[in-house]
Formats: C-alpha cells, sequence, structure tokens
C-alpha cells in the first residue's frame, strides 16, 4: 500500500460521523471540520515513526484535535508495537487509528485529550523494596558486564564469600557470619548453581560459585570482601 491508501477509508471513517473532509489542507495531511466544532486533523503514515509524532505534536500548535492513521501492524510483534504507542498516544494527547490491510477497516484506539494514568501503588511499593535492598549503588558504571546485581544476588554472594573462605558450612552459621536471614532457604534453592548440599543443612561453594565471586565481587557492593 501507499501512503496516500490510507485517505479514502480513513475519510470514510470521518464521514460517518458527520464530518466534511478535506486532503493536504495546508500542512496537515487531512483536515475535518463539523459544523462550528474546532477543526480535526489527521496526520497519515504506513507505520509509525518517530517523524509521525514529531508532525502530530507540532499540528498541536494548529488544532487540540490531533490524530494519527497508520496500516495496523501484524502478528505479535506488530501487537506489541502498537500497545506501546497507544500509550505513547496518549500520553501526548494524540488520537491513534489504525487501518487493517486485508479490509480497510478503520479502528479508534484512543481519542485526542489529556492522559492522566493511574499510579500503581503496589509496583513503587515492589521498586522501593528493590531499592531499600541493594547495598551501595552495585549497578554504576559497568554493572551490567555480567547483567544487574539485585539484592538477592547480593545475598547469594556475601554467602559464596562466606563459604570461598570458610569452606562447608551449616546454613544458620553462613546466615549469622553474612547476615543474610535467608541464608539456608538461598543455598538450597540455588538459583544460580553456585552452592551444593553436603549433608543436612551444610552447604559448599561449587566451580560456579566461585566463578560467579571472581564475575561479580566488585560489582556488589563490596560483598567480594567478605572473604578476607
Amino acid at each position: 500500500m501507499k501512503e496516500s491508501d490510507l485517505y479514502a477509508p480513513i475519510k470514510a471513517h470521518f464521514q460517518a460521523l458527520g464530518y466534511e473532509v478535506k486532503g493536504e489542507v495546508g500542512a496537515a495531511d487531512v483536515m475535518a471540520l463539523r459544523a462550528a466544532e474546532p477543526p480535526v486533523i489527521i496526520e497519515l503514515k504506513l507505520a509509525f515513526s518517530l517523524t509521525l509524532f514529531h508532525q502530530a505534536i507540532d499540528r498541536l500548535k494548529l488544532a487540540d484535535d490531533v490524530y494519527i492513521a497508520v496500516l495496523r501492524p501484524e502478528g505479535k510483534a506488530g501487537y506489541k508495537r502498537l500497545k506501546a504507542n497507544i500509550t505513547l498516544c496518549r500520553r501526548l494527547g494524540i488520537g491513534l487509528l489504525t487501518l487493517r490491510a486485508r479490509d480497510l477497516f478503520v479502528e479508534l484506539h484512543c481519542a485526542p485529550g489529556l492522559y492522566a494514568p493511574r499510579k500503581s501503588a503496589k509496583k513503587t511499593k515492589r521498586m522501593t523494596k528493590a531499592f531499600d535492598r541493594l547495598d551501595g549503588d552495585p549497578n554504576a558504571g559497568g554493572a551490567t558486564r555480567h547483567g544487574l546485581v539485585t539484592g538477592y544476588r547480593q545475598d547469594a554472594l556475601k554467602c559464596a564469600a562466606y563459604l570461598a573462605h570458610a569452606g562447608a558450612e551449616k546454613g544458620d552459621i553462613v546466615a549469622k557470619a553474612t547476615a543474610v536471614p535467608s541464608a539456608t532457604t538461598l543455598m538450597r534453592n540455588n538459583v544460580y548453581g553456585w552452592f551444593e548440599k553436603v549433608e543436612t543443612g551444610v552447604y559448599a561453594l561449587t566451580p560456579a560459585g566461585a566463578k560467579g565471586l571472581a564475575d561479580w565481587g566488585d560489582l556488589a557492593g563490596g560483598t567480594g570482601e567478605i572473604a578476607s
């Protein structure tokens, strides 16, 4: 399809709503008027792009009601992209229409207007908890060399560093020595493959754990120094 192929279906959509519609009016791809209401401006593109959003934002200088109209993206990746751009349009106060290629169906995803997203207290609390759990600021400057350091990984590193120095040890002793109350559960669950059970309640460091210390010790809030 060509960009101009979007015009007729989009025009018909607004005409069905009682608008008079004309193309290429001044800087606008499409302009629609209904009685004495303020004008509506629609920008047409085959796909989402930063340029399209720049154009739509610029059109907000001319009208309060600005839409972008694009060919509907297909497939799972296309649906994900569509959802992200619906959110972006809402944030910008821009309307969004898509045209389905196979039958020229026009769908309204969001209308122009101010957007006030609901805050998620649960997610905010979870982020604050993750912030408080981190020792220091381990993810600054190169911490993604092996991935991000989390509070859980820091606890695992503390246990690993202790075992590297002390050898196989009971979980409750490791917990007291490292100030990681969940040390026994952490080593038993063995998420990273760093620990092995020697006997009931006793754990030792695996070769993977030694490598973890080498990889992460300098990035985990100093936990790599526990063994010294």
